[in-house]
Parts: C-alpha cells; structure tokens; sequence
C-alpha cells in the first residue's frame, strides 16, 4: 500500500512539473513574439518581467487553461496599457488542414453571412433620416454587396445615423471601403506603421464603391465604451474630415492594428504590431479613445442623435415628409 501511495505521488508530481514547464514555455513564447513584433521594441522586457513575476509567485499553479489565458489577457491589457492583446485557450484544437484559397473564402463568407456581415439593421427613422447599425467589420470582400445594399437604402435621406456602439472593430479594408462612400474622391486617411517589417503603408478612401455614395449631407456616428479599433477609426477619421460629429460616450481606446499567432497548438495570442497616425493630425486614438462631440449615456444616444437632426431640419427648412408642426411635436415627444 505504500509503494502505491508513493507511486501516486510520483505521478502528481510529475504532472505537476510537467505543467510547471508547458506554462514556463508558453509565457516565454508570449516574450519572445512581442519582442519580435509589438509596435514598441523595448515592451518585451516589461512582459517578461511581469510574467516571470507571476510565475515564480506560484499565480498560474492553480489555474486551467482556460483561466490562465484570462489572466494573461488582462495582465497584458492593463500593465501594457494596450486593449488589443488578446490570449486564449483553444479547446480541442488542431493545425488546419491544408485547403485551396477559393475554399477558405467559401468558409469565411458563409462564417460572416450568419451574422450579416455585422450589419444588423438599415432603417429610415421619421424626417427622412438613415440609420444603420453595425456591430462588426466583417472582410470588405464578403461585406461588399450587403454594405452597397445598406448605402442604397439610405441614399434618399437627408442626413444619416451610422450606430457603432456595439462595434468591436475588425477588418481594416471594410473601414476604408465604408469610409469610401462619403468623400467624392481617394482621399488618404492614415499611414500604419509596422516594426516588425520596418514599413510604412498608406491607408486611403476608393474612388468608386458598388453602391451609391452619401456625399455632402451631415453624418452622425453613434459611439460607446464597447467601440473599438475600427469602428473608433471610422469615428476618429469622419470627423476629422469634418464628414460627421459623434454622439454617446468615449470610445474603448485601441488603434494598433496587430498580427495573430498560435502558440503550442493550444493558445491563440494577438499582438499589437502597427502604429496607425492620420495623415491630418499626425495623431491616433490609442489608450485616449475618440471623444464625442454630444457626450450622453450610449442608451440615450440614438434618441439624442434625432432631436439633434430634427431642430437642424426646422433651422435649415429642409424638407422632409413632416410638417413643422409635425417635426416640433416629435421633437417634443423624444424630449420627455
């Protein structure tokens, strides 16, 4: 009975020293890729440091994967001040089988089409005013025809509400896309810069979209705490070309775009990689967020966003479906 005690201790210890080392190889893969690639070159001694000092405090002994890769998230975040890391535990994963470029796209298109590529409404609200929500930028390519479907909708309005308080960002070629429908011509936005590959990229505006563009008419961007990465781009880069004000709150302060690595066939970790900077203001939105020109609670803001629209259409005589008595009773209304 002994020698089996034993035994089993054996084992646990083994076990345990075993794990000991996946996590001591895993904290210094994370080391080793933000050496390589974060935008700062001197920011991998700091994540060395921390997460050394969180390993040899004995923090991640007691803790699965799952919620080791939480933690490691958050330290990331909040010791490196940079929301775009990100680390995760992918349960039962395995290396991707080796497919053809046309069956990815199939893939990933039928992946954003169950979201409708991250638009989940197009409307025209009283007084001929355009709203579309969207909650994602999905790949430009796959989102083309539903954005053009959405920009035609709205074409006949007299002003349009774009609603990105629920938008955690995404793909950097669906922004510029979508940025393309309200400037008359290519126009450059913002340069990224990437350290890891030394180079500098200009990001601009297309010339000609699929659908019909939204020109020389007032643009309101709606904005919370939860928008991030692109959709603060779209608010940062708008308004900055005076295209559009933003109403709600501060944005979620992420403007470095990144690369995406998989660590021991186990863990997804993102690195911030590129610093973006306007080609207006030479600066960005990181860790400062976008700063709304009509600051209210994101709940308020759809609402805050009409009333604004309807007394400039009484100011301006802009005519809509409404009488003036009819525009000064709703504006009434969504005042109480």
């Amino acid at each position: 009975m002994k020698k089996i005690l034993i035994a089993i201790s054996l084992f646990y210890s083994l076990v345990s020293y075993a794990q000991k080392e996946d996590i001591k190889t895993v904290l210094s893969e994370i080391t080793e890729k933000v050496k390589s690639h974060y935008i700062n070159k001197e920011t991998y001694k700091k994540v060395d440091s921390l997460l050394q000092s969180e390993y040899k405090k004995g923090t991640f002994n007691n803790l699965n994967k799952k919620d080791f890769s939480t933690f490691i998230t958050q330290k990331l975040r909040t010791d490196i001040k940079d929301k775009h890391f990100f680390f995760k535990y992918l349960d039962q994963y395995s290396p991707e089988k080796l497919v053809d470029e046309k069956q990815k796209e199939k893939e990933n298109d039928f992946h954003n089409s169950l979201e409708n590529f991250g638009f989940e409404n197009v409307l025209r609200m009283e007084g001929n005013i355009g709203y579309i929500n969207l909650k994602g930028f999905a790949s430009a390519k796959s989102s083309e025809k539903t954005l053009a479907a959405a920009m035609n909708f709205v074409a006949n309005t007299n002003s349009l509400i774009i609603d990105l308080r629920e938008n955690g960002g995404g793909d950097n070629e669906m922004l510029l896309l979508f940025c393309s429908y309200f400037f008359d011509k290519k126009t450059d936005l913002y340069t990224t810069y990437f350290r890891n590959k030394d180079k500098t990229v200009m990001n601009s505006t297309q010339p000609k979209v699929s659908g019909q563009k939204y020109l020389h008419k007032k643009v309101y961007i709606l904005t919370s705490e939860k928008s991030f990465s692109a959709s603060e781009g779209m608010a940062f880069f708008l308004r900055e070309h005076k295209v559009a004000e933003v109403i709600g709150e501060t944005t979620g302060g992420g403007a470095n775009p990144g690369e995406h690595f998989i660590l021991q066939n186990k863990y997804f970790l993102f690195v911030p990689a590129g610093e973006v900077k306007s080609v207006i203001s030479h600066k960005n939105w990181e860790q400062v967020g976008v700063t709304p020109d009509l600051e209210v609670k994101p709940e308020n803001a759809l609402k805050a966003a009409h009333i604004r629209i309807l007394k400039d259409i009484l100011k301006t005589g802009t005519r809509t479906e409404l009488s003036i008595l009819e525009i000064k009773n709703l504006i009434n209304k969504l005042e109480q």
